[in-house]
């Protein structure tokens, strides 16, 4: 079991910063990952930065806005652990 994400901080540059319950913090950049048709909705820069949260623990972007667990994009915190598209490690 990987730890819950608890913050999360997105830039302009299509990365994001990810804070971790057990102290991790990565930056993620996501121009590869929102090339994936799931995500072409996150290619706007204003819903990716707008829509960007926590939900299911997780990395999220809540695009109906209405904070549906169900509705929303997400990574699987698993997956997100090991996502290789991080750039860096701050903690």
């Amino acid at each position: 079991m990987f730890p819950k994400v608890v913050q999360v901080i997105p830039m302009k540059d299509y990365s994001v910063y990810v804070y971790f319950e057990d102290g991790k913090i990565v930056r993620y950049v996501m121009s590869q990952m929102i090339e994936k048709e799931a995500f072409y909705p996150l290619k706007d820069i204003d819903v990716f930065m707008d829509t960007c949260t926590v939900l299911n623990d997780t990395l999220a972007w809540d695009i109906l806005k209405n904070r549906d667990n169900a509705a929303c994009l997400d990574i699987d915190p698993d997956t997100l652990y090991g996502l290789p598209f991080a750039v860096e490690q701050i903690a």
